[in-house]
């Protein structure tokens, strides 16, 4: 309850940024009203904020459905990246939200043929597949951000290096998916994996809009990593309060984590200065607000 306050100002942080990451893993709840204890409920995990300080908040939910992901993110505007579960494809129809897909995905499709075709192949030399083809396609947009990166390109040149040398590559790897798409059996693996990079187009392109945009919502999978990794331990939350309050220890850790701050001197900090925090001291309590160097706390 006390940490009540600070998760809604990383929400609100979250709702600052141009971009919001978002994804979501089960988790069993017992002792949820009207339901049985082996139901499904929900971690959903948003990360969004200033670039430079990044906020993630973990919210419990009994649901998938995607009124828990339009709820929170509530009159935010902006770009919004996830996976291609239909619960989001409500952000596609509100103004002043661009929907952006994830390009991993697309290319874990396409690996998946490659690795069944090495499970088949003799052992003589064979010409590259189609999914082979695809993958290349791919690798050759990662080059581009791996060139940014090695760089260190501001954002804005990172979305005129996109536009001069990405932008080519989609329009070629477009045409590709055009044309082999017909020529492949639709529920072969090579078949589904061209039908969901072509159903996913108009998301999967938005990236080169903007330098500040990812390719890809590996920021939000790695961030509920964590989360997956504990509840191989624990298995459950005991009660809806239990699954809250774990949801909130991960949006303050992990944030913290993100801001360079070890978690457990900040979380030490924390509860040291909050029982004599009023409203106006919340905001220096936040991972991003925090100077090391000013509170002596170690950084990762």
């Amino acid at each position: 309850v006390r940490c009540r306050p600070l998760i809604d100002l990383l929400q609100q942080q979250i709702r600052g940024g141009p971009l919001i990451n978002v994804d979501e893993t089960t988790l069993q709840v017992l002792k949820e009203p009207g339901r049985r204890d082996t139901g499904k409920s929900y971690i959903w995990l948003y990360r969004g904020g200033n670039p430079d300080e990044p906020v993630l908040v973990y919210q419990y939910a009994p649901s998938r459905s995607g009124d828990v992901a339009e709820k929170y993110i509530g009159d935010y505007q902006g770009f919004i990246q996830s996976d291609a579960f239909a619960g989001y494809d409500r952000f596609d129809h509100k103004p002043g939200i661009r929907l952006m897909g994830c390009w991993a995905h697309a290319r874990r499709k396409f690996v998946a043929v490659v690795k069944a075709k090495k499970k088949i192949r003799s052992k003589r030399k064979n010409p590259k597949s189609l999914a082979d083809e695809a993958v290349a396609f791919i690798a050759q947009l990662y080059r581009i951000e791996k060139q940014a990166r090695v760089q260190e390109m501001s954002f804005d040149q990172v979305g005129r290096l996109r536009q001069e040398k990405a932008l080519p590559i989609l329009e070629q790897f477009k045409q590709w998916l055009d044309a082999k798409a017909p020529l492949v059996p639709p529920k072969s693996l090579l078949g589904k994996a061209i039908a969901y990079t072509l159903e996913n187009w108009q998301r999967l392109i938005v990236y080169v809009e903007d330098g500040r945009l990812k390719p890809d919502n590996n920021a939000a999978e790695n961030a509920i990593r964590p989360f997956v990794v504990g509840r191989k331990n624990w298995l459950f939350a005991g009660h809806p309060r239990g699954a809250e309050a774990s949801a909130t220890f991960f949006s303050l850790i992990e944030t913290a984590k993100a801001n360079g701050l070890e978690p457990y001197a900040y979380l030490k900090h924390l509860f040291e200065q909050l029982p004599l925090a009023g409203e106006k001291d919340y905001p220096n309590l936040l991972p991003g607000n925090i100077d090391p160097d000013a509170t002596g706390l170690p950084t990762l």
